[in-house]
Order: C-alpha cells, then sequence, then structure tokens
C-alpha cells in the first residue's frame, strides 16, 4: 500500500468536510452572528464534543486501534470479529448510561463548564435546553469512532475520512430550510448535531457488513483483549482529559470575558482546524495501523523511518499552512463570515483569535503524529505526563496572557498554540531519549529549503492581499475570486521554490504491507 496514496485520499475527503464545514458557518454566522444565542449553542455543542474526543476519538482509539493491529496481524479472523463484537457491545452499555447521565445533569455540567452564563438566566436556559438535545450525539459519534477504527485498521481509510460529511450535510439543510420551523430558531441546530451523528453510524455499517465485521451483541466479562483495552484506556483517558481539560478552561475564562468571545474562539478555531483535519488527522489516521504493525512485526527500523516520513510531510504542508493563516486571517475571516449578523468588530475580533492561534498550528500538528508513536507501543504513561506538564503551562499562560498582558480572548488563543508546540518538543524529545525514533539524513538541509520557501511565500502573500479592510467593500464574489487566487499564488510560489531547490514529491512516497 503507497500511505502517500493512502493520504491524498484521505486528505481529500477530509477536505470535502471541511469545504462542507465553512459553509456551514459561514451560514451559521450569517444566520445568528456571534451573540448570546450562538455562544449558548457553541458551549452545548462543544461539551459532547470534548466527551467524543476524550471517549471515542481519543482514549479508546489509542486504547482499541494497536490491540486490533496485533490481533489482525497475529490471530485468526474469527478471533478479530469476537474482539470487536465485544468491544462494540461494551462500549455501547457505557454510552448509554454516560448519555442518560448527561441529559440528567446539564444544569451542572453547563455551570461547570461555563460559569460566566449564570449572570444572564435567559442565556443559561437556552444552553441547558440546546445541551439535552446535543448530548445524544455522543452516543452516535463514539459508535462511529469504534467503527473507523476498524475501518482504518483494513485500510478502508477513505469511509471514515468522509463520514463527518454528514455532520455538515444535515446541519447545513437545517439552517436553509427548517429554521423558520422553530420558536427559537437556534434550537433546529442542535436537533440537526443529533440528527447527524445518526447519519455518520447509519453510512459506516454497510462498509463494516462489507468486510465481514458488522459487531454482533457478545456480552463477555473475561475476554483477555477487552480487558487489555480497558487497562490501556486509564492512563489514555487521563491523558485525553487533560488536553481536554485545558480546552474547557479557555471556555471558562471566555465565558467572563466579552460577549461574543467564545463565539470568535469558535470561528477562529474552525479556521485551524481544516489544516489540523486535512493533515493532522489524515497523517495521524494512516499512520497509527502503520506503526502498530510494525511494533507488532518488532520493525523496529520501519518504525522509525514511518515516523520520520510523517515529520517530513508535516513540516513541508503544516508551516506554510501556518504562515498563511496568519498572513491571510483577515481576508479568510472577511470572505468565510461578514455576512448578516456577522459584524465588522466580530471580524477584527475573530481575526486576532486566528493569527493568535496560526502560532500553534505547527506543533498542533505535530502532536498527532508525534503521540502515535507512543500509542503504537501501548505506551501511554509518556504522553500522560507530557499533557499535565503541558496542562499546567497552558493555564500559566492564559494567566499572563489574558489578565497580565490584556491579550483577552486572543491570549487564550495564543495559550493554546504554545502549549501545543512544548507538548510537540517533548515528545519529541523523549521519543529520541528513547531511542525510538531515530531521524534520516539529511533534516538540517530540508530545514533550509523549507525556510527559504516560507520566506518567499509569506512576501507574495502579504504584497499580494492589499489592505484588508479594502475586503470588508468586496462583494462575495470578488472575495471568493481574490481569496482563491492568494491561495493559488501562495502555493504556487512555495512549491516552486521547493522544487527548484530540489524537494521533489517522489521523494515522499512509502509504501507498507497491506
Amino acid at each position: 500500500m503507497n500511505l502517500l496514496n493512502a493520504l491524498a485520499k484521505v486528505g481529500s475527503m477530509t477536505f470535502v468536510s471541511r469545504i462542507l464545514g465553512f459553509v456551514r458557518d459561514t451560514l451559521i454566522a450569517r444566520v445568528f452572528g456571534a451573540g448570546m444565542i450562538t455562544d449558548a449553542f457553541i458551549v452545548a455543542f462543544k461539551i459532547p464534543n470534548l466527551l467524543r474526543r476524550i471517549s471515542a476519538e481519543g482514549a479508546f482509539s489509542q486504547a482499541f486501534v494497536p490491540i486490533l493491529a496485533e490481533y489482525k496481524s497475529q490471530r485468526s479472523f474469527d478471533d478479530t470479529h469476537q474482539l470487536i463484537n465485544r468491544v462494540a457491545t461494551w462500549l455501547g452499555i457505557i454510552l448509554v448510561i454516560v448519555t442518560l447521565l448527561g441529559m440528567l445533569a446539564a444544569p451542572w455540567v453547563v455551570t461547570l463548564i461555563a460559569p460566566g452564563f449564570k449572570t444572564n438566566p435567559a442565556k443559561m436556559q437556552l444552553t441547558i435546553e440546546l445541551l439535552r438535545i446535543t448530548f445524544p450525539y455522543i452516543f452516535f459519534i463514539s459508535l462511529v469512532s469504534m467503527a473507523g477504527g476498524v475501518l482504518n485498521t483494513y485500510n478502508k481509510f477513505g469511509i471514515p475520512a468522509f463520514t463527518p460529511v454528514w455532520l455538515n450535510v444535515s446541519m447545513i439543510a437545517a439552517v436553509l430550510f427548517f429554521a423558520d420551523h422553530f420558536a427559537e430558531p437556534i434550537k433546529v441546530l442542535a436537533w440537526a448535531v443529533f440528527i447527524g451523528g445518526f447519519l455518520q453510524l447509519a453510512f459506516q455499517v454497510p462498509f463494516l457488513k462489507q468486510i465481514g465485521l458488522l459487531p454482533k451483541f457478545d456480552f463477555n466479562r473475561n475476554d483477555e483483549g477487552v480487558w487489555r483495552i480497558l487497562k490501556l484506556m486509564g492512563p489514555a483517558i487521563l491523558g485525553v482529559s487533560v488536553a481536554q481539560i485545558s480546552l474547557i478552561i479557555n471556555t471558562v475564562f471566555a465565558s467572563f470575558l466579552e460577549t461574543g468571545s467564545v463565539s470568535w474562539l469558535y470561528y477562529a478555531d474552525r479556521l485551524m482546524e481544516f489544516p489540523t483535519g486535512v493533515l493532522g488527522v489524515a497523517l495521524g489516521t494512516i499512520l497509527l495501523p502503520s506503526l502498530s504493525k510494525a511494533f507488532a512485526s518488532s520493525n523496529h527500523s520501519e518504525y522509525s523511518q514511518l515516523l520520520d516520513w510523517g515529520l517530513r510531510l508535516t513540516f513541508i504542508l503544516a508551516a506554510p499552512a501556518a504562515v498563511a493563516l496568519a498572513v491571510l486571517a483577515a481576508p479568510l475571516v472577511v470572505t468565510l463570515f461578514h455576512y448578516g449578523k456577522f459584524t465588522a468588530h466580530d471580524v477584527v475580533m475573530t481575526q486576532q483569535a486566528l493569527v493568535a492561534y496560526s502560532m500553534g498550528l505547527l506543533g498542533l500538528i505535530l502532536v498527532k503524529i508525534l503521540a502515535p508513536g507512543f500509542y503504537a507501543r501501548q505506551n501511554i504513561k509518556t504522553p500522560v505526563k507530557i499533557a499535565i506538564f503541558t496542562l499546567v503551562a497552558t493555564q500559566l499562560m492564559n494567566i499572563v496572557f489574558v489578565f497580565g498582558l490584556h491579550l483577552q480572548h486572543a491570549g487564550l488563543a495564543l495559550a493554546i498554540g504554545l502549549g501545543a508546540c512544548i507538548n510537540a518538543a517533548l515528545l519529541y524529545y523523549h521519543l529520541r531519549k528513547a531511542a525510538i525514533y531515530l531521524p534520516q539524513p539529511g533534516w538540517w538541509i530540508f530545514y533550509f529549503k523549507l525556510l527559504i520557501g516560507l520566506i518567499l511565500m509569506g512576501i507574495v502573500l502579504y504584497y499580494a492581499m492589499g489592505n484588508p479592510g479594502d475586503w470588508l467593500q468586496f462583494s462575495i464574489l470578488k472575495r471568493l475570486m481574490y481569496l482563491t487566487g492568494l491561495v493559488a499564488l501562495g502555493a504556487i510560489s512555495y512549491f516552486a521554490a521547493l522544487l527548484l531547490m530540489g524537494l521533489r514529491p517522489r521523494d515522499y512516497i512509502r509504501r507498507v504491507e497491506r
């Protein structure tokens, strides 16, 4: 299997999902703006999303995929299917309990996550009502993540990558066709989240059936594989929770800041998630099964070379994305969100958050490449210790940036980004220290070529975009045309420079056994 082709497939599917996500967020910004009701929905949607990242995409995937890869490599198909059956049964039971408890405890959960909302009873009550509608999303999306882990392990990367499209389709349709039918139109988004979760799960079922691994109910309390996954999940939950606690604390801070702060951070974060998803999640998705297989086969050389390949691709693709987000922050926010109730003030505030976030984009993506270097070896304790240190460092930066330097919501974004850079640096240090990763030759000349390409691209974009304030007066069509042209110009200048300096796409073709 050609990993570069797999990356292109996963990245392209994720790209489609992210583009629809931008359409979704543009509609939300146009119809609902960045005020009280949007803050309420974002918090209500963020809570099940945080739990999803902890239980499903976080701790569960990190524990489940390496064990599943081991079963696939070393045991029979029937043993592997039995493991999937039992894991799905236990996961489903736990999710039903968590969902019911979350809906019942909604007032306490909102108070914990956004205590600043208590000063506005209407905002608080609306958030509680929205959370009770969106909370079942955690049930659907956690099962979706398990199904995605199975499909990725069997090299069906495109299906899980395309699956999030259905959430965006659900929300877009809700805003366009059903918002006017609700007494409180914002509630249409909450119901769209619920329906989107169901659609994502339903979409994956036929593909699981196609490979003969559709889970069946099998309640066995003594399965060795299940217990191994649970033991790995313990420290994994702690590690992933630390990262999510940092986001929760940011929401707590933002709830006390100027109204709209939660929304400004959300819209900036959505722009950050585009390169993070298309590259970081895509690379992490294809690397984890391959690394797990190399570890199970005791192929240490292959393991190190896979990490090196992932790191070089990350620098080549993530570094220019970070520069482009910082330079083009204003045109991006204006083009995507400055419509209807999303004001010029909202543009400035979101731009500030986006520039701050861009400082840590490379770190955010590197974490998604470096962390699987530990997870694939079933070593979760080291990333946990690093995550705890990062949490403390991030909160200290929050205090300094928000209260000391008075950067407000932009300070929260900057702390998250710099915290990710600290996390990535420590993960890299421990991989090298344990001799898990041995860099291949040529890194310093690689850095030099990359720097030249980035400087050239940054200069080209800065002078080509003109006065950012003029973009507020452009028509929708003119904004889209100019932004598309700038993105193309930046990409051409950057990759042309790399080609002239001898970096070739064929150098990054990487093949692994299926």
